[in-house]
């Protein structure tokens, strides 16, 4: 926990966010059954609600207000729009440190990092930033698997940072900041450069 403290100072909401493409969102344009369906299979406290594009994000709702609702003859998309709490923009490159006392004084517990150019870039939360200091609380499994070769077997969503920490390894946290773009990379340079790198079939080494 001390180590995660003193390395806040280096990290960004960059870093840790859930990426754009992972976000689980309520698009209304949808059909109002298949939003009720998805808030009630939800394993989500929060989501984003969008039109058609994350891009055009009205709000954030709460499930746990919307849950008494859902099972009323008059719920409709409005209901939604009505429960919802307005959006939290956070740049890229915004200290998670920072990110902490601004969740803390606004009382807020999400919000959306955005580019430069105000795009979204993924999504971010409280419990993204204190699970930045304490480590992953509850895991179902190894984060790495040693595999009888030598090589580990590793979920490709995890954050190059996260699994520096719990590996105790030095992979790069400059550019890409998962490990399926950091190994997308290693690849592109294999391809680019030779006998840089080994590989068999879908593993590779350096």
């Amino acid at each position: 926990m001390l180590l995660g403290i003193l390395d806040l100072e280096s990290a960004t909401v960059e870093d840790i966010m859930t990426p754009r493409n992972e976000i689980v969102g309520i698009d209304l344009e949808d059909s109002i059954e298949d939003i009720i369906t998805q808030i009630k299979t939800s394993p989500h406290t929060q989501m984003a609600v969008y039109k058609k594009s994350i891009d055009r994000v009205v709000g954030f709702l709460h499930l746990r207000k919307v849950l008494v609702l859902v099972n009323q003859d008059n719920f409709d998309k409005q209901s939604i729009i009505n429960l919802l709490s307005k959006p939290s923009f956070i740049p890229e490159s915004t200290p998670v440190h920072a990110q902490m006392l601004r969740f803390k004084s606004e009382k807020i517990r999400i919000g959306l990092v955005v580019d430069e150019y105000g795009d979204v870039q993924g999504l971010v939360t409280l419990d993204d930033l204190l699970q930045e200091i304490v480590g992953e609380l509850i895991t179902d499994e190894a984060i790495a698997r040693k595999q009888s070769d030598g090589s580990y077997l590793v979920d490709a969503s995890i954050t190059v940072r996260e699994l520096n920490r719990l590996m105790q390894w030095s992979l790069p946290t400059e550019g890409q900041k998962h490990l399926m773009g950091l190994s997308l990379n290693l690849w592109k340079q294999f391809l680019n450069r030779g006998p840089a790198l080994s590989c068999t079939g879908t593993r590779w080494k350096s």
